[in-house]
């Protein structure tokens, strides 16, 4: 289902599972009034229905349950090898929801996650009060939205605002002590009318070609829609970081791309961006044994990947023309050392 501005995927959750310590707290009867005719279901631990065994990932998916919880233990994690730091030594990430309304066919969580259900953590200042503490004995680059797309249920959550609200707190207290990083698919545009920008906010665009997008990419927004909402949040004063990562392998590859970057140029000013990311596809090796048994008859999961030290990833001659082609593309319009492509370690 569509938002009224036909930008972003609507979940219509039928059934709300609250653990008891979640209920004391305001963002849970705020968001539980988003769902009035949902079915409520007190629980101890969100881990009871999270965590069950033999869950079917995939339907569970197209028929979300949402699930309201209190985060414990440690709320901080180093960033994962697989992923890009962007030359900043101080590398995180945090998970503040878990899972994603968007359907990627590629998307790691069905590797990683035993359900299909999201969880929303409802404790998010406590999270804040550990990025705190951690700032006090170095800077922090954070990403924020690894484990879901956070701009994709601002209007459910409203925790991309609070993030860009908490990053603008602390850096008027330590100027330049934390960057966040916002990676999304979405495209709905209030955000960027109602919040002030910073400049330690970076809006991170996962783009695609829109072959990609139809065949894989799930309630997604079309890549006109992305680079739309792009385009506003650059004019709006946010920092703005195009993705081209995770690149896809199909037969007319470079057809696909290249119209792609041709419709980029056409709506971005590739000077004013942040940078950008050049990377194909690759998944931990265990992750990948779950995402095939989720998903039996997707081209893009069952496809031959070559596994070197536990990462799958395309054969490297392969791997390594797709991304070298993306960065001298890009390299015409942006200077080289604005292209970030992952390194594998």
């Amino acid at each position: 289902m569509k938002n009224l501005n036909g930008n972003f995927y609507n979940p219509l959750f039928s059934h709300v599972y609250v653990e008891r310590g979640a209920l004391a707290y305001a963002k849970t009867r705020e968001i539980l009034a988003r769902f009035p005719h949902a079915k409520r279901i007190i629980i101890d631990h969100y881990k009871d229905v999270f965590c069950r065994s033999r869950q079917d990932y995939a339907a569970q998916h197209r028929a979300q349950s949402l699930i309201l919880a209190v985060k414990h233990g440690s709320l901080l994690y180093e960033g994962a090898p697989v992923c890009q730091s962007f030359g900043n030594a101080y590398f995180y990430y945090t998970s503040c929801v878990m899972n994603c309304v968007y359907d990627c066919e590629y998307c790691y969580l069905k590797g990683m996650y035993p359900s299909g259900n999201l969880v929303i953590f409802v404790n998010l200042e406590d999270i804040f009060a550990e990025v705190g503490e951690r700032l006090a004995e170095h800077p922090m680059y954070l990403c924020v939205s690894y484990d879901t797309d956070l701009l994709a249920i601002e209007h459910i959550t409203g925790y991309a605002s609070r993030w860009i609200a908490f990053v603008r707190e602390q850096n008027e207290l330590q100027s330049g002590c934390l960057k966040i990083e916002l990676r999304t698919k979405c495209a709905g545009r209030e955000l960027w009318q109602k919040v002030p920008p910073h400049p330690g906010v970076i809006c991170a665009f996962t783009l695609s070609p829109q072959a990609v997008i139809d065949a894989c990419e799930h309630r997604t927004p079309s890549l006109e829609q992305r680079l739309l909402c792009a385009a506003e949040a650059m004019q709006a004063g946010f920092p703005v970081r195009l993705c081209f990562d995770p690149m896809l392998y199909c037969r007319d590859w470079e057809e696909q791309y290249d119209e792609m970057l041709a419709q980029v140029y056409a709506h971005i000013d590739m000077e004013k961006l942040v940078d950008v990311s050049v990377g194909t596809f690759r998944v931990s090796q265990d992750y990948l044994k779950k995402m095939r048994r989720s998903e039996p008859y997707s081209a893009v999961v069952q496809f031959p990947y070559q596994n070197d030290g536990g990462v799958y990833h395309y054969p490297t001659e392969l791997m390594e023309k797709m991304e070298r082609h993306m960065v001298e593309r890009l390299s015409e319009r942006i200077p080289k050392e604005k292209i970030f492509k992952w390194q594998e370690t």
